[in-house]
């Protein structure tokens, strides 16, 4: 619900805030008051297109801030993927410079203007000069009607439920069936392709962590050698003869044993002399073995290279060529099995669409019932309206598949009998497309996420009797949701939950508009104004009574 709207410096307004309450708001003032205002300014705040010819003369910038209480389903997606907490309400605000260029929030987080606009055309639907009625878009014909049909016809929601359903999984089958018949038309080229890389990578046969494996070992091989030749170069430096090392180390330490004496004085050399000897010796042995292993060289480096040759070949790591193996032989299998899996596919297919196509027959038939239903409840509207020449029908077409069945639904009107139908944007216009709008708004509340609604002189070329069936009506849609009515009509404004009155006032050659809620008798002097004109009489104060008591 719209609980306020703030203008600054827009036109002949200054300052203002509206304060706006449930059900039924009217205003009201002379011709040439400012009302149009009004509607520039929330139409501003909402998004509507700008005009710099909007800004106050004298002043540089304007602005227009309205604040709703609640927030529709439809718009809090939208806030959501702009990280706008909604929780304490929405407050809509838009600024406007002297050189066209405006600027938008919601909830003091900037946005562009075309998110402005969705949301606030979630928010408020207008009807008049700047109407963006939603129920004019033939895109939500359908889904308003399976609204309507929701309250009015029991297990209507199951049923779209079970279509939404038995179409997910018809979907999901169709395009299974499709990719298979897809990689079929493929298979031939791709087989021989698939059957020589499977054999390949088998015979290959690579391990996970092989190829770090192999280069660890070849590089600690080829160390080896390195370190036995430097080792070689020891041993011809210290023992030209080429006796080795560590033998000539334990020949040393066994001539210094036979020293006699009660005690060797060379026990503690000739014992490091064994252990430098044996630490020689096993340095010899282990090279000895690591060089002995360099017959396998020539195989590691074949494997090596033969891995990382297929590794090159299918642009993946060596570690992950175990799993191309087992992909590749997937899809070979696949292929393999193809003709068995199309047939179970197809067979599997024709079952789930017969069964989509008899429930969306159902749900086709349904909806052919309660058009009819809509139908009979918005005829029954319009000849108060004076509308009793206008016709309605709800136009069923089939279209393709989808989630919600498969018609094409289109709302249908003629004004004038002999007259062909047409979509509702093409058959009326002015006050009759707004009273069409209000009928149809009666019929369908409860439909959608819709907060409030603007009724901009929707009494033009009405009176007596039609006016206040006008007004009865407002008052039924305002008091399931929200309603603000400009009006000259005395009847429509009978039937307001609150009444503001417009005015214009000069002052120091300054012009300027403002808008203040009236009640009791200002209301009935207002009132009475509307039915006299300019004078007002005892008659009509009486007659404003008596409308305000109606």
């Amino acid at each position: 619900m719209l609980v306020s709207l703030n203008i600054s410096n827009i036109v002949l307004i200054e300052k203002l805030n509206l304060e706006f309450g449930a059900g039924l708001n009217v205003l009201t003032g002379e011709t040439g008051a400012g009302k149009s205002i009004l509607m520039d300014a929330l139409s501003l705040a909402l998004g509507a297109r700008s005009d710099a010819g909007l800004v106050r003369h004298g002043c540089d910038t304007a602005s227009a801030t309205a604040e709703f209480d609640t927030v529709p389903n439809a718009v809090k997606s939208v806030l959501a993927e702009n990280d706008i907490d909604c929780s304490d309400g929405l407050i809509l605000r838009r600024t406007l410079s002297a050189d066209g260029k405006s600027r938008a929030w919601i909830n003091d987080v900037p946005v562009s203007v075309k998110t402005l606009k969705s949301v606030g055309d979630s928010l408020v639907e207008i009807h008049g000069q700047f109407a963006n009625h939603t129920l004019l878009n033939q895109a939500t014909h359908r889904p308003t009607l399976d609204l309507f049909l929701q309250n009015n016809m029991p297990d209507y929601k199951q049923l779209l439920e079970q279509v939404k359903e038995k179409y997910l999984l018809y979907n999901a089958t169709k395009k299974q069936l499709t990719q298979l018949q897809e990689m079929l038309a493929r298979s031939e080229s791709e087989r021989e392709f698939l059957e020589h890389n499977v054999t390949e990578l088998r015979n290959l046969n690579v391990l996970p962590g092989e190829e770090e494996e192999l280069a660890t070992r070849r590089t600690n091989m080829m160390n080896a050698e390195k370190n036995a030749a430097i080792l070689t170069e020891v041993q011809q430096a210290l023992s030209p003869r080429g006796n080795s090392i560590d033998s000539q180390l334990f020949a040393a330490a066994h001539i210094l044993q036979r020293i006699k004496g009660d005690e060797n004085p060379y026990s503690e050399q000739i014992d490091k002399l064994y252990q430098v000897a044996e630490t020689v010796a096993q340095i010899y042995d282990s090279l000895t073995a690591e060089v002995s292993d360099m017959d396998d060289m020539d195989a590691i480096e074949e494997r090596l290279f033969a891995i990382r040759a297929a590794s090159r070949k299918h642009r993946t790591p060596a570690d992950e060529l175990p799993a191309l193996l087992e992909k590749m032989s997937a899809q070979l299998d696949a292929i393999d099995n193809s003709d068995a899996q199309l047939q179970k596919l197809s067979a599997q297919l024709k079952v789930v669409q017969s069964d989509f196509n008899a429930s969306a027959t159902q749900l086709h038939n349904a909806r052919t019932r309660g058009a009819n239903i809509l139908r009979d409840a918005l005829l029954r509207e319009l000849p108060d309206l004076k509308l009793g020449s206008a016709d309605f029908m709800i136009e069923i077409n089939t279209t393709d598949a989808s989630s919600t069945g498969t018609d094409d639904i289109t709302f249908m009107i003629k004004t004038n009998p002999g007259s062909p139908f047409a979509p509702l944007h093409r058959a009326a216009s002015g006050g009759e497309l707004a009273r069409l709008m209000l009928a149809m708004r009666v019929v369908l509340t409860g439909t959608d996420d819709v907060c409030s609604f603007v009724f901009d002189e929707i009494d033009t070329g009405i009176s007596g009797a039609t006016a206040s069936a006008v007004g009865a009506r407002l008052n039924r849609l305002a008091h399931q949701s929200q309603a603000l009515v400009i009006t000259h009509s005395a009847q429509v404004a009978g039937f307001a939950d609150r009444h503001f009155k417009i005015s214009k006032s000069v002052h120091d050659e300054k012009t300027t508009t403002s808008v203040c809620e009236i009640t009791s008798d200002e209301r009935v002097n207002e009132i009475a104004r509307i039915i006299s004109g300019a004078e007002i009489t005892p008659e009509s104060i009486t007659m404003a009574k008596t409308l305000l008591k109606q």
